[in-house]
């Protein structure tokens, strides 16, 4: 049922030994049941090994990025590519197989659930939990960066979060992937039975538009507007900076985005927490960035983290406490290895001689 009709729809599916076995697993991390079946299923995956059958499974689903809301038919399309097969064989064969091995995965870390042996399982099923800490130098002094590895919805205690967005500063949908549909999700107020009764991130967002005269026209990219958290007050967080970097594509679903937007946008997030700071009490403090611009913007994690970087780096506020967040292991190692070049008392990548070559990882 969910190959056939996607995460985007899962809410609307009848699948109760799914949300029983979500439930069953430690570190179930939202009442929202949905979110939790597609954690599940994102452990089960991973689980596979890497190769064609976890790449396959990946696009079957559609957890592989970019292609969450695609139709099923891409989907199975895509999958049928990994193993250059037509998609009438891959559906006959490889198909089932994928699925067989997904659920079998399923069903183990559901039953292993509240073992001391699952423990490994509630960490990926726990993202929350992961952070490290990077020691880098910044103009010949120590700078400590906290990498987060869990979906942002889940920080607790920053001050500020960094919402990626486009030139148009709309908010997507609540049921989106993004950084900024999750944002929005998490800062949504809700009555005692869940449902929405106000959308304060997104009214607020509105709200800037109108003052600053952009409401029917884009803003300029590196453009940040501010807005509160809504109900990610309760969390410790007190603003939010929506920041432009991407370019919509007219006439289609792409965008543009560039290292210099990112750079511009980073810099001019750094600076309204300067103006912003001793507006409230106590002071804002802490900012956590997510790697803008590296989701359907396109840009490859090595790209946009050197470019956050290059505005971190010229920060003048010895007191800001830096954070960054992603969503994955492998791209938390691929930031930590382009940050401290392997060793975690290396400069950051500006301040390293030669070059490195990007690889073409996508963010996820």
């Amino acid at each position: 049922m969910i190959r056939l009709e996607g995460l985007v729809r899962l809410r609307g599916l009848d699948l109760p030994l799914l949300r029983r076995a979500a439930a069953s697993v430690p570190g179930a991390v939202t009442d929202a049941w949905p979110v939790d079946v597609e954690n599940l299923l994102r452990a089960a995956v991973s689980r596979l090994g890497g190769g064609d059958l976890q790449a396959a499974a990946e696009r079957t689903l559609g957890l592989a990025p970019g292609m969450r809301d695609r139709a099923a038919a891409d989907r199975r399309r895509l999958a049928a590519e990994v193993y250059s097969l037509s998609v009438e064989r891959f559906r006959k064969s490889q198909e089932e197989m994928v699925l067989g091995q997904i659920a079998e995965w399923v069903c183990w870390i559901a039953g292993n659930g509240n073992r001391d042996a699952a423990a490994a399982d509630a960490v990926m099923l726990a993202p929350h939990l992961q952070h490290r800490t990077l020691h880098l130098t910044r103009s010949g002094r120590p700078l400590t960066v906290t990498l987060h590895t869990h979906p942002v919805e889940l920080l607790r205690d920053v001050d500020v979060i960094v919402s990626p967005s486009n030139t148009h500063l709309g908010l997507p949908e609540t049921y989106k992937a993004s950084v900024s549909a999750s944002l929005r999700r998490a800062g949504a107020v809700r009555d005692a039975a869940g449902d929405v009764i106000a959308d304060p991130v997104h009214e607020e967002l509105a709200e800037w538009r109108r003052k600053h005269g952009v409401l029917h026209r884009p803003a300029l990219p590196g453009t940040v507007a501010p807005t509160g958290p809504g109900a990610l007050a309760e969390q410790g967080v007190r603003r939010i900076y929506h920041a432009a970097v991407t370019i919509p594509r007219p006439g289609t679903n792409g965008y543009e985005v560039t290292p210099q937007n990112v750079v511009a946008a980073a810099a001019r997030a750094l600076a309204l927490m300067s103006q912003e700071r001793d507006a409230h009490t106590p002071p804002l403090r802490s900012v956590c960035f997510p790697l803008l611009g590296a989701g359907r913007g396109g840009l490859t994690p090595e790209t946009s983290v050197s470019a956050l970087w290059t505005a971190l780096a010229a920060d003048a506020d010895p007191d800001r406490e830096l954070h960054l967040i992603v969503r994955r292991p492998l791209v938390a190692d691929l930031v930590t290895d382009v940050l401290t070049g392997g060793r975690p008392d290396r400069a950051g990548p500006q301040e390293r001689t030669g070059s490195r070559e990007q690889r073409g990882h996508g963010c996820g």
